[in-house]
């Protein structure tokens, strides 16, 4: 958890319910708050200029939504959309800058993951340049994992299905679904009841 639930309480954040598909912000809009999933998971993504829909990130339990655009004048660039029955802690901008300013340990655990984020963001992106498609969706999945605690191999389900790793990679389904199979031969993930654990 990034920041304690009764820390960002103490400050007046509010839990919020969200339905699945319920959008929390869309592309375009202000940054006027700070969220914090309790519950639940959210996704981030981007329609192209088709209409295809490519996501950028699915975050959890625990994690913070797109919390750099309080530090900077700008909208947001994704949509954040619930992506199932989700609880978010909301705080204020103005409430989340007097947080930080008054809980120094804080502000260096923000930084922190903004910076580990962005980290493996540039790798993400480095490998999703890549011609090899097993290269990409490495790329995709090693971020998905980023997000979490556990490091050891096999531990992290993806929490994402083959149409959306071809959407974050932009692979064609078959193209995803066949090169999973080969980096299960090669020991890189492994499938259980058709979800992926890497």
């Amino acid at each position: 958890m990034l920041i304690e639930e009764n820390l960002l309480l103490s400050y007046g954040a509010q839990l919020e319910n969200f339905k699945p598909s319920h959008i929390i912000f869309e592309e375009s809009s202000v940054p006027k708050y700070y969220y914090q999933i309790v519950k639940g998971r959210i996704k981030l993504n981007h329609y192209n200029e088709d209409g295809k829909e490519l996501i950028l990130a699915i975050l959890n339990k625990g994690l913070s939504v797109c919390e750099l655009l309080l530090f900077i004048d700008e909208t947001y660039p994704v949509n954040a959309i619930a992506f199932e029955e989700t609880t978010v802690l909301k705080l204020s901008k103005s409430s989340f800058v007097k947080l930080l300013d008054e809980n120094q340990e804080i502000s260096r655990d923000i930084n922190k993951f903004l910076s580990e984020r962005l980290y493996q963001k540039y790798i993400m992106l480095e490998n999703n340049t890549s011609l090899r498609p097993d290269i990409r969706i490495k790329g995709a999945l090693n971020y998905q994992k980023s997000f979490s605690d556990d490091e050891s191999k096999f531990s992290f389900e993806v929490p994402l299905t083959r149409q959306q790793i071809a959407s974050i990679t932009a692979l064609r389904v078959e193209t995803v679904i066949r090169t999973i199979k080969k980096l299960e031969k090669e020991d890189f993930l492994k499938i259980i009841n058709r979800k992926i654990y890497i």
